[in-house]
């Protein structure tokens, strides 16, 4: 059994934001002002993130599963059509399709990069297929250009789900302007946070109205009571979007510190490689880093990677299994019978995998007791 927490230390959370008095101050003009929703502070937004992502239009929303069902929604998709996407994601990058109906069809993923294996997807193309859904998994940019390449090969719509890759690139084109949208979250342990909240990053200008109109309820405009659509309360604050221009502001200072702490990590965990796989820099591109995911050998079982979480969480370490396998989730055993079995590199990458402590503000004394934890716990576990 692990001991118990060290005297005088201080528990190291699994996350947190960094906020700075620039929010503070952003967030209190709001509220000196007459405006909390449709004000100045969501147009600067959206123009902030517009020009970070290198596209013509931004929408920001109430949450980035709201900006990926609006994507879903607007594109041209249809009950019982099917989308190609990736069984190693947060859940909402295959519910947001099942909201419209459309099917999800799970294609394995890449060992490498945890992201969609691109050389599965052909294959798994039907003549129900009508678009690709991948994900930017942990801030590794996917193979947009072997994407695109396929998608316009077989006239599939193609959707990014960089709802932790903002700040990612590859050749020189930033993450959310790929395909033909792109979905970015903003919870409180992504790069950026605004509390809640998302924003769709597009080129395509009527896209770009029809989600301005979904996330207002349908609305032809924000000003007046003619709803010509359904559509849904998605709206952004101005609050959040005030949390969320002072945070864009200081976005290159939160990459750098974030990706200053993974190296500080890769170098303290140095001496377990042998045991402890080490996420590594994107093969191609500019990786944004979202979370710290390690993985255990492939002779380890997931018995022993929960075991390893509770030793940490006993030691008062942040730490939680990242990700479960999205078609093992109970839900859509349920709906869809997936047995174990049907996609053997995810299952075996998420029976596996695990996320330390990780954001700007960690230090690296809570990197290195991180790190002498593992050390201490990890060689026992693995040789019970």
């Amino acid at each position: 059994m692990s001991d118990p927490v060290p005297p005088n230390s201080d528990p190291i959370p699994l996350s947190q934001p960094d906020i700075s008095d620039l929010e503070r101050t952003y967030v209190s003009d709001v509220l000196y002002s007459t405006r909390l929703s449709f004000g100045p502070f969501l147009e600067r937004f959206e123009s902030q993130m517009a020009e970070r992502c290198g596209t013509e239009h931004a929408i920001a929303v109430s949450s980035g599963t709201a900006a990926l069902h609006c994507i879903v929604r607007a594109l041209p998709l249809s009950a019982g059509d099917e989308v190609l996407t990736t069984p190693y994601s947060f859940v909402a990058s295959s519910n947001a399709l099942l909201f419209e109906n459309v099917d999800p069809v799970f294609v394995d993923i890449d060992p490498a990069t945890y992201n969609v294996d691109v050389g599965k997807l052909e294959q798994a193309i039907t003549s129900r297929t009508r678009g690709i859904l991948a994900v930017d998994v942990f801030g590794t940019p996917a193979n947009w250009p072997a994407l695109t390449d396929l998608a316009e090969k077989h006239d599939l719509v193609l959707i990014d789900d960089a709802c932790e890759a903002l700040g990612a690139g590859i050749q020189d084109r930033p993450i959310g302007t790929w395909g033909d949208a792109a979905s970015f979250g903003f919870y409180p342990n992504k790069q950026i946070t605004t509390g809640e909240g998302g924003c769709i990053t597009t080129n395509d200008a009527d896209l770009a109205d029809l989600c301005r109109s979904l996330r207002n309820q349908g609305r032809a405009t924000s000003t007046r009571m003619e709803h010509v659509r359904l559509g849904f309360n998605y709206r952004m604050s101005e609050m959040q979007a005030a949390v969320g221009c002072a945070q864009l502001e200081r976005l290159d200072d939160l990459l750098e510190r974030r990706s200053n702490a993974a190296e500080a990590y890769h170098e303290a965990l140095a001496s377990l490689s042998d045991v402890l796989h080490r996420p590594e820099a994107a093969p191609a591109g500019t990786r944004s880093w979202f979370v710290y995911v390690v993985r255990l050998p492939d002779d380890a079982s997931s018995g022993d990677r929960d075991r390893l979480v509770q030793r940490l969480n006993d030691r008062g370490i942040g730490s939680a299994p990242y990700f479960p396998s999205i078609h093992l989730q109970p839900f859509y055993r349920e709906q869809f019978g997936y047995e174990t079995g049907r996609l053997p590199v995810t299952e075996r990458v998420a029976e596996r995998t695990l996320a330390l402590p990780f954001f700007a503000g960690i230090t690296h004394e809570q990197i290195d007791r991180v790190a002498n934890v593992l050390s201490n716990e990890l060689p026992d576990l693995l040789r019970d």
